[in-house]
């Protein structure tokens, strides 16, 4: 260990100062606070409320995008001749008044890269400005949602996706090449590894070690430093602005340090509402949990807190807490010093998708695994007595609260990990808070439950913690075990959840399930996986789409040809049930065929074997944590 530690510290002196721009970029700052501040929001327990930010930017949306969103959607789905109930063509032209339209909101899952791809190929799917999209009926449905929530490989889904300012999926991955302000010049860069992107020993412990040099800067402001800030650093060369393919290896460049996730509300796209509302979604861990609430091999107990970091807010609806500060001055911890710069966009990617705190068993453990050689890297080159490394740490600003449900009342910092370490790794929890009066909710799946395909783990912890906040939170009944999924194939094709409920919002469910009809597997790709060429990338993409648009399938048909039409009928069914209209015509059809009905769920064993192992399936593998700590050694 010796010796490593030599290496870090050449290698930091080395590169201080070549750094330096990153260094600047990912370092708070702090100053008075405005006049008037009041850093902590409640935002009620029983009467939710949203931030004053986010009631006007629905409203507007609603008023000034919505309305021409959902009739070109309508038009759309007209285009592919299915014969609509005159009430789904009444709600979608705005013939009810604006006010009945649909509250959509769409979650896409963790799952690493393979999540991100996934989840880009659906919304592509559902995108208007694919003409290919509208052809099929699917597309527009993108731009009439309210929110798009994303976690661990979601969350770089929908952070890269908004700080871009909301380009089309295609733009997004592979780059515009344009070099505008606006644009995500070079795409994801996929094909350069996260983590080993040179291919070469001797350059990637270079790389690692530019990394670790970049986050000195925030510890030297007073702000403690993780392996998520690495983690960020790394992300950050992807999914934010600022890394080109010439500028990959350089290290004088920011590599999107700076670029803060409270910045896209100055974006165009965003103040012109034509950006769905983006939330990312995390999960804590802290001293006083309820370990007892740990289930089905998971790593954080259902009851602890979900906080939500979006454009203008940071913190959890969750009832034990029901409070958020803005998030502008994360980092903050009182009305009189606030903090800027610490909601940088990696971070917040990072701290949705940091699962290294699951091999935190006991110290001897985590200094054992892979992730053991980082860990002491960052001790010697770092030292930080009693901070934990293996955590996104967050300084907090809820401590003390009064209400004394709240497990992190008496923590100094907040301890964040990755979103899906309780099972739910569809981020949905947010979407499920009634003051965002969500009616129907998209569901993209793709976590890794059996051969790296999703067998609805995630609905069931999802169904599991909402009841644990019963006065907060209305779930659709879902099968409660993945042999209930298995047995009636409810993820190898669309499936509706809740078509008979009024008191939750209809779930869309669309799973990465399996290969369509005759076509070869190509998206149950591992967790680990960090590295993808373009020509595989397209490929995925390609399949993504048939699977979003073709609806039920059989050995007889490839394609639902009223797939579109029933998709439309789904999207506008808790709209119709206010009405007091009776489903009718293609709608009752759709819905005998993609409703899942609890009664016929006899089959559904309650052994949950096939589950994945913990929240492995969410974000990053033991092969990622295995490369971390074979480039340290190297040091």
């Amino acid at each position: 260990m010796i010796w490593i530690l030599l290496g870090l510290g050449l290698l930091f002196f080395s590169k201080i100062v070549a750094g330096q721009a990153a260094i600047v970029g990912y370092t708070p700052s702090a100053s008075p606070c405005p006049d008037g501040t009041s850093l902590v929001r409640l935002a009620g327990t029983t009467n939710q409320t949203l931030s004053p930010n986010e009631a006007s930017y629905i409203s507007s949306r609603k008023s000034d995008v919505l309305v021409g969103a959902w009739k070109s959607y309508l038009s759309n789905v007209q285009s592919t001749n299915v014969a609509l109930p005159s009430y789904v063509s009444a709600i979608l032209s705005g013939g009810n008044s604006s006010s009945s339209y649909p509250t959509l909101g769409i979650a896409t899952s963790g799952g690493g890269y393979r999540a991100s791809i996934f989840g880009a190929g659906v919304l592509n799917a559902i995108d208007g400005r694919n003409s290919t999209s509208t052809q099929a009926g699917t597309g527009g449905l993108l731009q009439a949602a309210s929110y798009l929530a994303g976690l661990s490989g979601g969350s770089w889904l929908v952070g890269s996706l908004a700080q871009a300012n909301f380009p089309t999926l295609p733009d997004l991955i592979f780059g515009t090449g344009t070099g505008s302000n606006d644009s995500f010049e070079s795409g994801w860069l996929a094909q350069y590894d996260v983590l080993t992107p040179n291919n070469n020993t001797a350059e990637d412990s270079l790389y690692v070690a530019e990394l670790i040099t970049e986050i000195q800067g925030k510890k030297a402001a007073g702000f403690p430093v993780t392996i998520t800030d690495i983690w960020a650093r790394a992300l950050s060369r992807h999914f934010v602005n600022g890394t080109t393919p010439d500028n990959f290896a350089s290290n004088a460049t920011a590599h999107g340090a700076g670029v803060l996730f409270s910045q896209i509300a100055g974006l165009s796209s965003f103040t012109s509402y034509q950006m769905p509302f983006p939330i990312i979604v995390t999960d804590s861990v802290a001293n006083s949990e309820n370990k007892s609430d740990i289930i089905n091999g998971d790593v954080v107990p259902q009851g602890n807190p979900i906080y939500e970091i979006n454009v203008f807010e940071m913190g959890s609806y969750d009832p034990v807490l029901a409070a958020f500060i803005p998030t502008k001055y994360l980092g903050s911890q009182n009305n009189s010093v606030c903090v800027t710069g610490f909601d940088q966009v990696s971070f917040v990617e990072g701290t949705s998708s940091e699962l290294f705190n699951a091999y935190n068993v006991t110290l001897a453990a985590l200094l054992n695994s892979t992730v053991g050689p980082i860990i002491e890297a960052l001790n010697s080159s770092t030292p930080e007595p009693g901070i934990e490394l293996d955590v996104s740490l967050y300084p907090n600003p809820f401590f003390g609260v009064a209400n004394q449900t709240y497990i992190d009342t008496n923590q100094e910092y907040l301890s964040l990990v990755d979103g899906g370490e309780d099972g739910e790794v569809i981020p949905i929890q947010p979407l499920l808070v009634k003051a965002r009066g969500v009616d129907v909710i998209l569901a993209i799946d793709a976590t890794s439950d059996v051969d790296n395909f999703s067998e609805g783990s995630s609905l069931i912890a999802a169904q599991n913690r909402s009841s644990h906040f019963p006065s907060a939170y209305a779930f659709p009944p879902v099968p409660t075990s993945i042999p209930g999924f298995t047995s009636q194939n409810l993820s190898t094709h669309p499936t509706f959840f809740g078509c008979n409920e009024t008191s939750s919002p209809l779930l869309i469910y669309l799973a990465n399930g399996g290969p369509p009809p005759g076509q070869p597997a190509l998206t149950n790709t591992s967790t680990s996986q960090l590295a993808y060429q373009p020509t595989q990338l397209q490929a995925m993409l390609d399949q993504v789409f048939t699977i979003a648009t073709q609806g039920y399938t059989n050995a007889t048909s490839s394609k639902d040809p009223e797939w579109a039409g029933c998709l439309a009928c789904a999207v506008v069914d808790r709209a119709r049930a206010r009405m007091g209209t009776a489903r009718s015509g293609v709608c009752a059809d759709c819905f005998t065929r993609y409703c899942w009905n609890v009664n016929n769920s006899q089959s559904e064993s309650s052994n949950s074997s096939g589950r994945r192992n913990g929240a492995a399936g969410s974000s990053l593998g033991a092969a990622v944590l295995t490369a971390i700590a074979g480039l340290l050694m190297l040091f």
